[in-house]
Formats: C-alpha cells, structure tokens, sequence
C-alpha cells in the first residue's frame, strides 16, 4: 500500500489529475500544496503534463514541474527517457526536453478532461 505524500502540484495539472489528490491546502503562486496517492506516477505525470504543448529545457522543465528535490527530478527524467516518453537533443549549449508519442500515450491514458 502507498503512503500519502505532500507535494506542490502545479494547479494546471492538480486539477487535470484530481484523482491523484488527496486533499488541497494552500495555493503558492502557481501550485498548489497537496496530500498525494500515487506519487511516482504523479510525478510522471507532471514531467508529461508540462511537454505537452512544447519542447522546454532542462531548468525550464524543472520549475514548471514542480518537483522540488533535484534529485528525485532527475531519476523521474531520467526513468521518462529511457521508457521514450521524452526524448532530449542537445541545441547549442542546452538540452532540449520534448515528448514523445509514447508519452502522449501514457499521459492521455490518466487524463481526465481534454485539454
């Protein structure tokens, strides 16, 4: 069985993936601070839910998902592109994030709401 975790979760997505919250507590700009099920795939989900509409790099993907521990960021990326939900290209001097086909599927497969 998984423990409930607290986390911030964007509100974008909080409200996309409501089934993965427990209970709402106070809004930090925009996050939301919550109770959490599920929270790897949570964490997935809001590495996903972020690429969605376009490819973003590595700093710009980290403060909009909102995972707050480098750490667990990078295991989560890291466990996205080798499943190739996400794939990275280098463009200069950054590495650029997008999602693939794989990882729409995999997002689309928890969605609640169309987008």
């Amino acid at each position: 069985m998984t423990r409930a975790r607290l986390t911030y979760v964007p509100l974008e997505v909080a409200d996309q993936f409501e089934d993965f919250i427990i209970k709402r507590d106070e809004q930090v700009l925009d996050a939301v601070k919550a109770k959490t099920k599920d929270y790897s795939t949570l964490s997935l989900l809001k590495l996903l839910y972020q690429l969605r509409g376009c490819a973003m790099t590595f700093s710009e993907l980290y403060s909009k998902s909102k995972i707050r521990m480098k750490r667990s960021f990078l295991n989560y990326l890291h466990l996205c592109v080798d499943y190739n939900f996400v794939k990275k290209e280098p463009v200069g001097a950054n590495m650029i994030y997008s999602i693939t086909d794989k990882g729409h599927t995999m997002l689309h497969l928890f969605m609640q709401k169309e987008i």
